[in-house]
Parts: C-alpha cells; structure tokens; sequence
C-alpha cells in the first residue's frame, strides 16, 4: 500500500509538470505585489496555507497567513489593500474560504483562487486563479487531502522558489531571515 500512494502522488505530480507553462500570469501578479501575499484556507489546505506563507517569507516574499474562519471575526483587519490574499481549497466550495472574498473586495484586496476546479465559486469569484489538476486522491476511498495537498503543497513551493529568483534573493538574504538551525549555523560560516 505505501508505495501504491507515493506512486499515485509522483503520477499526479507529473501531470502538474505537463500544465506548469499555464502559470505564468499568475507568477507576475504575485511578484508585482506591493504588500505581502496572504494565505487563507481551513483544515489541511489551512495548513498548507500556513507552510507556504513561511515559505514564502523564508525566501524574501513577505508573507504570512490568516485562517479563513478567523478572518471573518477580525482578522481581516490584518490585511491590507496593497496585500494579495490566496485563498486555498482544493473543491473551491469550501464556504469558511468562499465567505471571504466579498469582504476582501470591499476592502480593496487582490484575491487568488488557489483550487483543482476551474468553474468552482472561488475561481470564479476571485480575480485571478491557480488551477492545479483535478485528480483522484491517494487513499482508497478517494477522500482524505492526499494528492490534492501534496500538488497544492508543490505548486506553491514553485512559485515561491520562481518569486524568489526574480528578487535576486541570495544566500546572506536567506541568513538574515533564518539565522538559526543548522541552515543559520552553515550560512553563518560564509
């Protein structure tokens, strides 16, 4: 069985490879973005979310993350209209992420669907999307976050890593926002 799942997420990953080239204006949105890029979700995309936000900020795009229901209780006050808010979730129906985007409209901020279903209510709704292939999950039923997680996971990873590139960010770049660990203890030496 474990090599039957990590095989079903690699298939899924290589169909993610045939659709990379599709993501290009989405890439300069987020690295023409005069604030910070904000991740919003609930349950394993919010935790997707939340790594990818420090991720993000990790490699020089500042970033954090604001979990959706949260938001609609006061949070959204933490995000501004320079900001872009990427709203994951993998059916794109979620309602605790759909709720947001009106208020982050009012509120002048960019909106991002992060989803697999291109006519779903969040891609719709939002001003750009992220589309990542709509694929059969790695467990048996079909149900639990797998392949979905693990493409949204990876996708994201790209992006960060393209946006970080495009910033000239350097090694003594990376040491000023990690000095600690045995990453801040090598970039130390140097």
């Amino acid at each position: 069985m474990l090599k039957e799942v990590i095989r079903r997420e690699k298939d899924a990953l290589e169909e993610l490879l045939n659709v990379a080239d599709s993501y290009e204006s989405i890439v300069e949105c987020l690295n023409d973005c005069k604030g910070r890029i904000v991740f919003m979700g609930v349950g394993k995309s919010g935790h997707i979310g939340e790594k990818l936000a420090a991720t993000f900020a990790s490699l020089g795009v500042p970033s954090f993350f604001v979990h959706s229901t949260e938001a609609m209780h006061g949070d959204l006050g933490m995000i501004q209209p320079q900001d872009i808010a990427v709203l994951i979730s993998n059916s794109g129906r979620t309602q605790e992420v759909v709720q947001n985007i009106t208020p982050l409209k009012n509120n002048g901020v960019t909106t991002v669907a992060f989803t697999s279903v291109a006519d779903s209510e969040l891609a719709q709704r939002c001003d750009y999307k992220i589309i990542y292939p709509h694929l059969k999950e790695a467990d048996d039923l079909n149900l639990a976050p797998t392949v979905s997680s693990t493409l949204t996971l990876t996708l994201g990873d790209a992006i960060a890593c393209e946006l970080s590139k495009r910033r000239n960010f350097t090694r003594a770049d990376f040491y000023k926002y990690h000095p600690n660990g045995a990453l801040g203890q090598m970039l130390s030496k140097e």
